[in-house]
């Protein structure tokens, strides 16, 4: 065991359930594309999104309670509080999207849509490799990497965003714009709370390597 070893607490419970709501939020992305290309079951599918974002929920009390009993932690508490409070208020847009996209009766999620929840699929699954390398921190640079894909997939999300709305307003009434819109936003600020989530990972990866 080396020096960094025998210095850092052996407790693996901080990359236990981070590793978990990382899994669940990769989940719920994936259910999201397929509410948002098949939209057909819509409570159904909805449903499952929302359970999964009860399950993430208990683990964000459980990080945040684990927090609270601990002295030493693997990396600094701040960053453990800003990489919870990141992913679960990812997790809280992708089931908003999903919420509007069914009581908004919305008739059939449009390209824009799909491609946003697309989008946020791409960013989780960056933000769970880099979680999943965190354990070990034997390759900082790719956690970079990782995080840097999910910054650029943002900038393409509030691109695409602004083309959405611009689009939208040429060609639908404004009852119509104003529930797009809100759609569009939901899915927008999610690939936004993914970057937080990238940016306190790669703080992480850059102080602890």
């Amino acid at each position: 065991m080396g020096l960094r070893e025998f210095l850092l607490p052996q407790d693996t419970v901080f990359f236990d359930l981070f590793e978990q709501q990382a899994a669940l939020l990769v989940g719920s992305a994936a259910k999201l594309i397929c509410l948002s290309e098949n939209f057909t079951d819509t409570k159904a599918k909805y449903r499952e999104i929302e359970l999964l974002g009860q399950q993430a929920d208990r683990v964000t009390y459980e990080i945040k309670r684990e927090l609270s009993k601990v002295f030493i932690t693997p990396f600094e508490p701040e960053e453990i509080s800003g990489l919870a409070v990141a992913l679960d208020a990812t997790m809280v847009y992708i089931a908003g999207s999903a919420e509007r996209m069914l009581y908004y009766d919305t008739q059939e999620p449009d390209a824009h849509m799909i491609a946003l929840a697309k989008m946020i699929s791409l960013s989780v699954t960056e933000l769970q490799e880099a979680i999943l390398r965190i354990r070990t921190m034997k390759d900082p640079e790719r956690i970079e990497k990782h995080c840097l894909e999910v910054s650029q997939v943002r900038h393409l999300a509030h691109d695409l965003l602004s083309d959405a709305i611009t689009e939208m307003v040429r060609r639908e009434d404004a009852m119509q714009v104003i529930k797009s819109k809100d759609i569009y936003e939901q899915l927008e600020h999610a690939t936004g709370h993914c970057k937080d989530a990238a940016d306190v990972l790669s703080n992480i990866a850059i102080r602890h390597a």
